[in-house]
């Protein structure tokens, strides 16, 4: 018998078990690669508590740089995913991330805030291509019904980033404030963080296979089923797809996912910079106390998102998998507001908020891999990410120009609670016929 006829007749079991061996090979890795990729870039959080004291910027200095990022980011993202697929994930992955690495390393030697743009701005620009390269680059091996908790998994990255980053990050604050070797605490922040990059970068080159069809640790069958697998996959394409760039600039569904993934990553983005100056807001002092606060909402989000990715492809159902999360967000956020001066239900709020928000980013992506074409994902996934990180820009932006304005953030996150919601009314309407 054929390997292509073996793979046919292959059993769900037989099959569930070649996934495993995947998942097991080639999740772990990427995990800790974006863990790192999500620390370096919001880790400007935690080095704000001292940063801003230390190198007398203001609020809007900080906002303005943390979110300079990703007009670097929006700029090259297709361009770099582009590059990806001349290139292959393999070289191109490990490159962006030892760029990168330098980059977020040389942090530490910020001394104005032109300084701050400029590296904020050249780091944004090196990571553009990686996030839509791991999506296209897991959709080429993963078939669209397992993508939900695949995807779960890969993006756990972020919450667990803050919940180990968190702690880690306000420990090294606090071991480091008096000043060692020459460096304050936040200097050494960037040092630590940006350091084990590089590294992962060195190693992605030589464990990464490009594809499965020159990955030299499957078998041949192994192969056959991923092959055939894809295939089914690309039959069942809704007759929406599209197969060139051009067609995908065209169509109005691709701003729309664009549009709805913006209104996602402007929630997440207002949690991720600013958790740990509302923790300290709500009356905590002490770094490491605000680090292992700020750690309990990423927990609670990791656990939830791995749950809902699970039930989503259980289910095959991704509509109110992405919405619930996506109002959860914005429901958080307005509690968090109403009671800022009730510690506890204040944590409970920015908790929901993050839960929704964080689970949002895996159930949305599974929709625009399943209406893409390969020949249009390239360029189809990094416009769609390129939109929705414009909110990175935004987002801090707008809190942090609020703050300096009012003297708080209660108005600035009811603004993004209102656009969360009007992502997930769009998201209604963009998903009501898709089955995935």
């Amino acid at each position: 018998m054929s390997q292509s006829a073996a793979a046919t007749l292959a059993t769900n079991d037989d099959k569930n078990a070649i996934y495993k061996r995947i998942t097991l090979r080639l999740i772990p890795f990427i995990f800790i690669c974006y863990l790192f990729n999500y620390l370096d870039r919001v880790n400007v959080g935690f080095a704000k508590l001292q940063m801003l004291d230390a190198l007398k910027f203001s609020e809007t200095v900080y906002g303005l740089g943390a979110g300079i990022f990703f007009i670097g980011y929006v700029l090259c993202g297709v361009p770099s995913n582009l590059a990806l697929t001349r290139f292959g994930p393999r070289r191109w992955i490990a490159l962006m991330m030892i760029v990168w690495g330098t980059l977020s390393t040389c942090l530490l030697f910020v001394t104005t805030p032109t300084h701050f743009y400029g590296l904020r701005l050249l780091t944004g620009a090196a990571e553009a291509g990686f996030f839509p390269g791991v999506v296209l680059y897991l959709s080429q091996w993963f078939p669209t019904f397992r993508r939900g908790r695949i995807m779960a998994l890969f993006m756990s990255a972020i919450p667990v980033s803050g919940l180990l980053g968190s702690p880690f990050s306000g420990w090294i604050l606090n071991h480091f404030a008096a000043g060692q070797g020459g460096l304050a605490g936040w200097q050494w922040m960037f040092l630590l963080q940006g350091i084990p990059t590089v590294i992962l970068g060195a190693l992605a080159y030589f464990l990464l296979s490009d594809s499965f069809a020159n990955a030299k640790w499957l078998t041949p069958h192994e192969r056959a089923v991923l092959e055939a697998d894809q295939a089914t996959d690309l039959a069942n394409k809704p007759k929406t797809t599209t197969d060139s760039l051009a067609e995908v600039f065209k169509n109005p569904a691709i701003w729309a996912f664009g549009l709805i993934y913006f209104c996602i990553q402007s929630g997440v983005y207002a949690i991720n910079f600013w958790l740990p100056s509302i923790i300290k807001n709500l009356g905590f002092s002490d770094n490491l106390v605000i680090g292992w606060l700020s750690a309990i909402p990423y927990l609670l989000a990791a656990v939830f998102m791995l749950l809902v990715g699970r039930s989503a492809d259980l289910r095959k159902e991704r509509r109110w998998h992405l919405v619930v999360p996506m109002l959860m967000g914005a429901i958080g956020l307005v509690i968090a507001v109403n009671f800022a001066t009730t510690p506890a239900i204040a944590i409970l709020g920015l908790t929901i908020a993050t839960m929704g928000a964080l689970t949002g980013l895996p159930m949305f992506w599974p929709v625009p891999t399943a209406m893409l074409s390969a020949g249009a994902a390239a360029g189809g996934l990094a416009l769609i990410n390129s939109m929705g990180q414009m909110a990175g820009f935004l987002s801090p932006y707008i809190v942090g120009f609020v703050k300096d304005a009012t003297g708080s953030t209660d108005i600035a996150l009811y603004l993004l609670a209102a656009v969360i919601v009007a992502g997930s009314v769009l998201a209604l309407r963009m998903t009501r016929t898709l089955k995935v």
